[in-house]
């Protein structure tokens, strides 16, 4: 635009050069695409949650195939997650002002780049809110753990509860006997046995037998087999509790490469929509068949 000045002097105005140009980055448009990758995600894990629960009966004695619900379940997050980023994406690639001293290529890797901060931005909001839950239920749990900790220790003070369901097996009668003092020291031998691998030694396996047929009035061959029973089934729980810390850990690791692989997807998918939406802004693309006007 030409501008009359003074001494016949002709100032031209380039609209270009009054364009701010401080930053690069349309944070606004980021800020947009954020928010809306972050609704659709909660929105689209609330319907697939209920779904989910939808499925699961407790009364029944079997239900789903806790494997096929691990893939119904992973393959819904990871749809989920890509699909929301590339939503985010594209809406801040449609939404960003691009400056006209790009080429063709940089702005689509301006535009990419954003759809890449919107990613960045809704996984670390994310994080944020996971977290947050986390500790929440962290703190309930642990009030909670606090307060039965404290009833079982007014309860049973000096006490190993972890044992004590196997050791009431041992003075099972049917005519009342006091074994409190042969209780306690029983629960002792245990739990000296379980800070090795659970063996009872002879000595320790036969006294038991005895302070059994003691309290119980069984004979001693009686008396042995049931400390054998009992020591069969504190083997069998520690091994049950062992395999749930494995099952525990290997789901957990399968769980941090599925995160981290559907992250991965979901950084590409973001940076792909921004560029489309980018594109379709410099084309002035309208979608008028499905955004139609009334």
């Amino acid at each position: 635009m030409a501008l009359d000045a003074p001494a016949g002097v002709t100032v031209v105005e380039n609209a270009e050069a009054t364009r701010d140009q401080s930053s690069y980055v349309d944070w606004p448009a980021i800020i947009a695409g954020i928010l809306l990758a972050s609704a659709i995600s909660i929105v689209l894990i609330s319907f697939g949650s209920a779904v989910g629960l939808n499925f699961l009966d407790f009364n029944a004695r079997e239900g789903a195939s806790p494997i096929f619900i691990g893939i119904a379940a992973a393959t819904w997050f990871l749809w989920v997650q890509v699909s929301s980023f590339m939503a985010g994406g594209y809406l801040t690639g449609r939404l960003r002002r691009r400056y006209f001293d790009a080429t063709e290529a940089e702005s689509d890797l301006r535009d990419g780049a954003h759809g890449l901060l919107v990613w960045a931005g809704a996984a670390v909001l994310g994080a944020v809110i996971a977290l947050g839950g986390i500790g929440a239920a962290g703190s309930a749990l642990g009030s909670a753990a606090s307060t039965v900790t404290e009833a079982a220790s007014n309860a049973v003070e000096g006490s190993v509860d972890s044992h004590a369901y196997f050791v009431d097996t041992l003075f099972r009668s049917d005519q009342p006997v006091e074994a409190n003092v042969a209780r306690d020291e029983a629960g002792r031998i245990f739990a000296q046995a379980a800070l090795g691998d659970g063996t009872l030694t002879d000595d320790d396996r036969t006294y038991l037998a005895n302070i059994v047929a003691a309290n119980t009035g069984l004979t001693p061959e009686e008396a042995t087999t049931r400390v054998d029973q009992v020591v069969a089934s504190i083997e069998a729980a520690r091994q049950q509790a062992l395999e749930a810390a494995r099952i525990a850990r290997n789901t957990g690791i399968i769980a941090a490469f599925l995160l981290a692989a559907s992250l991965l997807v979901s950084a590409i998918g973001a940076y792909w929509a921004a560029q489309k939406g980018g594109n379709h802004r410099d084309e002035g693309t309208l979608f008028a068949e499905v955004f139609r006007r009334f």
